[in-house]
């Protein structure tokens, strides 16, 4: 099991920085701005009303209540509480949804780009991952006849990331309708739905769920979302995860035995974000448009670079094949992406993943959750140290 490469590259910088570097972070998985007020005063008066002790190990009631008044609002979906699980976050429920389920060899698909955690979590319960590279062609995104061709009898799940982490891509009512074609043919196969980022969507579209599409694939599918990404609560540690009474029920358990339960704290905060103005949202999806817009429009000038314009979440993932080969400065030679992203933190101090972390090269994944000086800064910087590149393409003589 590799580290996560998020985590790891804010190690890096929060390293360099404390070495008297000057870096622009552009890696960063979180928004930049506080927790909304009205959250948190909703925490201080419940910390203040004694709630400061043990929930139950499925969540609060309160806030599984909350949650699946939210599903119904705005998905239409028929989930009761006891469909529902809280843990703390949600890459927590992703990994004890593999624990529970998962024997030695099943498989799981997963379309590349990834967020870098899904495969690790996989192979960590037993599993074995089975990456489908998809593509600009595709829109980065998986289609029926790529799920059919790698369905096999120890398929057990196909996940889902719509919005997607690292490339922004948001899948069609149309495109969903597809894969639940495919899934409707293999009933032994569940669907994770990750859901985290479908709030921050632009172009005045919806990250619709497959199971609003395809509500019959309810009983072997599972929403995971949480309050980390739309509510900039991501410190907070509140996940949750909607699906089959017996599949929650399982994941309950587990978690009984593991962490108990998520902060009580937290899941206050969380029954008043859910359920109080929901301007904050809209907010800061507007906000996070116009910082995406500004990155868009400072490197749109910088021959070589491939842009593609995310339809949700935060992020730029930007084809860099045309300086694939290319010398730097000083003379080295860029074999990959990760030498690209090395590049720019040692000569522009910006700081970029690489889409080797991600399952698909060569692409670079910049943030634009980052504070609009450092995208500002950022961008440039990168512009800048693109141009300063030598491209010149090896010639193989045979």
């Amino acid at each position: 099991m590799k580290p996560s490469a998020s985590i790891a590259a804010k190690k890096i910088v929060a390293d360099l920085r404390a070495a008297g570097e000057q870096i622009v972070d552009l890696t960063i998985g979180e928004p930049d701005i506080p927790t909304p007020a009205h959250i948190i005063e909703g925490a201080l008066q419940a910390m203040g009303a004694g709630e400061t002790h043990y929930t139950p190990s499925a969540g609060e009631p309160a806030l599984r209540q909350a949650i699946a008044e939210t599903l119904q609002r705005e998905k239409g979906l028929a989930c009761s509480a006891e469909q529902i699980v809280v843990g703390c976050g949600a890459k927590q429920l992703i990994y004890e949804t593999f624990a529970a389920t998962l024997d030695p060899g099943d498989e799981v698909v997963i379309p590349a780009p990834y967020w870098v955690s899904y495969p690790d979590i996989v192979t960590l319960h037993g599993g074995s991952p089975v990456i489908i590279p998809c593509g600009q062609d595709t829109g980065f995104k998986l289609t029926p006849a790529q799920l059919e061709a790698a369905v096999t009898p120890r398929t057990r799940w196909l996940v889902l990331n719509s919005p997607n982490n690292p490339t922004g891509a948001v899948y069609s009512r149309r495109e969903l309708e597809g894969l639940a074609e495919v899934l409707r043919r293999h009933p032994h196969i569940w669907v994770m739905t990750d859901e985290i980022y479908e709030h921050l969507c632009y172009e005045d579209i919806r990250a619709l769920s497959m199971v609003e599409v395809a509500p019959d694939l309810f009983d072997r599918a599972l929403i995971i979302n949480g309050m980390s990404k739309a509510y900039a609560m991501t410190g907070w540690r509140i996940g949750y995860a909607a699906g089959p009474r017996p599949l929650i029920d399982v994941i309950v358990k587990m978690i009984g035995q593991s962490t108990t339960c998520a902060s009580s704290v937290g899941q206050a905060a969380a029954v008043v974000a859910l359920t109080g103005d929901q301007r904050c949202v809209s907010e800061a999806a507007a906000m996070y448009r116009a910082r995406r817009d500004r990155m868009l429009e400072i490197l749109s000038d910088v021959p070589g670079l491939e842009l593609n314009v995310p339809a949700g979440a935060f992020y730029l993932y930007v084809g860099i094949a045309a300086f694939i080969g290319a010398r730097t400065p000083a003379g080295k030679r860029i074999a990959t992406d990760l030498d690209f992203s090395l590049y720019l933190l040692e000569e522009a101090k910006v700081a970029v993943l690489d889409g080797g972390a991600y399952g698909l090269s060569p692409y670079l994944r910049l943030s634009f959750a980052a504070a609009p000086d450092a995208v500002e800064a950022g961008s440039k910087a990168i512009a800048a140290a693109c141009g300063a590149l030598v491209v010149q393409k090896e010639v193989v003589h045979g």
